[in-house]
């Protein structure tokens, strides 16, 4: 238990510092740059997965030192995509259909699929 307690501060330290990267790009790109929203999103989400990935891999789980590394970052690219297309899905549905602000449903979206990122890298990643 105390070891899946530190592995989700870990989590939560990568998480919050990728969420920066995330929001920060966003809210640049769409407020300074005129972006649609859905665009800047995906960009700033494509740039946060991948800081994401490389602290994950070297710090938060436990990969297999003998497993294909290759390999590891295809499923690390898959459960991310997956996690793109959900965010993206609660970013449009928030926006257009609700008529939140985007920045303020993306924390609800980004809340969510972390969620769903510890859960899968948990199964699909860790050794």
């Amino acid at each position: 238990m105390k070891k899946l307690i530190k592995q989700l501060f870990k989590f939560g330290v990568v998480g919050g510092s990728a969420f920066l990267i995330d929001y920060g790009f966003l809210a640049l790109l769409t407020e300074v740059f005129s972006i649609n929203y859905l665009i800047s999103s995906a960009v700033s989400f494509t740039l946060s997965v991948i800081y994401n990935y490389a602290l994950s891999v070297i710090w938060v789980f436990e990969v297999d030192s003998n497993s294909n590394p290759q390999k590891n970052f295809i499923i690390f690219l898959i459960l991310s995509i997956l996690g793109l297309l959900f965010n993206q899905f609660l970013m449009w549905c928030g926006t257009d259909l609700l008529n939140i602000h985007y920045l303020i449903i993306k924390i609800v979206a980004t809340i969510l699929v972390m969620i769903y990122n510890f859960i899968t890298r948990k199964i699909f990643l860790e050794k």
